[in-house]
């Protein structure tokens, strides 16, 4: 699978959970305080369930990210160097949008039929749907952008850091190992001092 596919997915996955976060804020808009008794009821029963589990999963990928790149900080130090440019915050962000603004429409729709009701006319739903939908977006593609970037950088570390380990599973071989290389490194520095070493000139003389 290439970047692109994977990138695609991420960005549909990341969507969808965040088209959860602009359902809440669409009919805290709409409703006030009564939009959680009416997102409790009726066709809308399952959404606090749904709610939930999207920001666990959002909240475990999130923490699995900066997980790897703690760890990628931890193997290489200061060394570590995030990936100049990544994905355009400009082409995520639409994108991103995209995706929240048609699942919110798609899930809008499914819930009228499920309850038996008219199901919204299109320019309802785009409003409505913009309305909650995009400000969430704006955050989530700059949190996107910044959580991407960083885990590949750290996962690239990663595979350098690994691919430059020993490959022996004795950790006897490879601690003499890593030791005959700084002794080797060693050696010449140490043998140009002691030659240099010995008697004060004014103390050597000849037999003669």
């Amino acid at each position: 699978m290439n970047r692109s596919l994977k990138l695609g997915g991420a960005l549909i996955g990341f969507g969808v959970l965040l088209s959860q976060l602009g359902h809440l804020l669409v009919y805290q808009l709409q409703f006030g305080s009564a939009s959680l008794a009416v997102q409790s009821t009726g066709a809308h029963a399952y959404f606090p369930t749904l709610v939930k589990t999207s920001l666990g999963l959002g909240a475990a990928a999130a923490l699995a990210s900066l997980l790897v790149i703690c760890a990628a900080r931890f193997i290489t130090g200061t060394r570590g160097r995030a990936i100049a440019g990544g994905p355009s915050y400009m082409r995520l962000l639409p994108a991103l949008f995209t995706i929240q603004l048609v699942f919110f429409a798609l899930q809008e729709s499914v819930e009228s039929m499920a309850a038996g009701t008219a199901v919204a006319a299109a320019p309802h739903l785009l409003l409505i749907g913009s309305v909650g939908q995009l400000p969430v977006a704006l955050l989530g593609a700059l949190a996107f952008k910044w959580l991407l970037v960083r885990f590949e950088s750290a996962v690239a570390e990663i595979r350098i850091a690994l691919a430059s380990v020993p490959k022996s599973n004795d950790p006897l071989v490879v601690v003499v190992s890593a030791w005959s290389r700084d002794d080797l490194v060693r050696r010449p520095i140490a043998s140009a001092s002691l030659a240099m070493r010995g008697p004060p000139s004014f103390r050597r003389f000849s037999p003669n």
